[in-house]
């Protein structure tokens, strides 16, 4: 989708991070812009920017696993916007302890979120973008934890792969439609990712994981001798060498533009990647090797 100008976007998690680092680029680039988020003092404080700069944009309140909600919203934007063209599924949270701690409740926010999130805007908006046949874009967005397993993120690893197998085969499935689809693999970018038990339902809290803070207990990464200071001060680390989320706007932007798949905006990771690929191709040679020692 090459012209933007004028289309209408609608993004998930897009009031604060890298979902309203997007929607400044988008409305930069003349499009449209629908800002859905569950925190309602983002959505003031996002409204309020983009009204001192003229640009359309709406502001919706919006709980990604409630279905129903997610309809009542296209309908909004579709009555005040009219066709949507470019969905982006950014809304996310993460948890970290090692998968031997987790409980159920653990997994149901997380995958709640990371998982359904993404299918209830899959189901809300591919049929409506066909329905209308001036083409568009879906942006899932995953994690480099969605190709490497990171010991301490079991539970989001597993929802950032699901997202990546959902993105790569939903490409296929939507070419046809002339509906591009891209997948956002961010390293560290700085966003309140790590504070995203903040959002946590009260039904789904879990006293001992509330969000990633846990990585970080202390220096040494030791989980069991909690120091909430080193805590603060890795974490500062970490967010003060992450990537500006503008420069992740700016790259989703030209994704959709070019029609690209993958979207990684931390080039440094290729070599870990490449280690497991590396690893993965080891196995195929041996168990090769295996069958051909067995004849089978």
């Amino acid at each position: 989708m090459q012209d933007v100008n004028g289309k209408v976007a609608f993004i998930t998690g897009g009031a604060s991070g890298m979902g309203l680092a997007m929607a400044r680029s988008f409305a930069a680039a003349g499009m449209k812009v629908v800002i859905a988020d569950i925190e309602q003092a983002a959505l003031d404080s996002a409204a309020e920017e983009f009204t001192q700069s003229n640009r359309e944009v709406m502001t919706v309140r919006l709980d990604v696993t409630d279905r129903d909600a997610m309809a009542a919203a296209a309908d909004a934007v579709e009555e005040r916007f009219g066709a949507v063209h470019v969905v982006v599924n950014n809304a996310g949270v993460a948890i970290g302890g090692g998968l031997d701690a987790m409980e159920y409740k653990d997994w149901d926010w997380v995958l709640g979120v990371n998982i359904d999130g993404v299918v209830n805007g899959l189901q809300t908006f591919v049929e409506r973008i066909k329905r209308h046949g001036e083409g568009g874009h879906i942006v899932n967005t995953a994690s480099m934890a969605g190709h490497l397993g990171i010991p301490g993120l079991g539970v989001y690893n597993a929802s950032k792969w699901a997202v990546v197998g959902i993105s790569e085969t939903l490409q296929a499935d939507l070419a046809p439609h002339n509906i591009g689809v891209s997948v956002l693999c961010p390293g560290v970018v700085r966003t309140n990712i790590f504070n995203s038990g903040r959002n946590r339902p009260d039904e789904l809290q879990n006293d001992g994981h509330t969000d990633t803070g846990n990585l970080f207990q202390n220096a040494s990464g030791d989980s069991n001798a909690p120091d909430a200071s080193a805590a603060q001060e890795r974490l500062a680390e970490i967010m003060q060498n992450a990537l500006d989320p503008q420069v992740v706007g700016d790259m989703v932007l030209h994704a959709i533009q070019s029609d690209d798949l993958y979207i990684f905006t931390h080039p440094e990771l290729r070599e870990a990647v490449s280690t497991r690929v590396d690893g993965m191709n080891a196995a195929f040679d041996k168990w090769q090797s295996y069958r051909d020692e067995h004849g089978v």
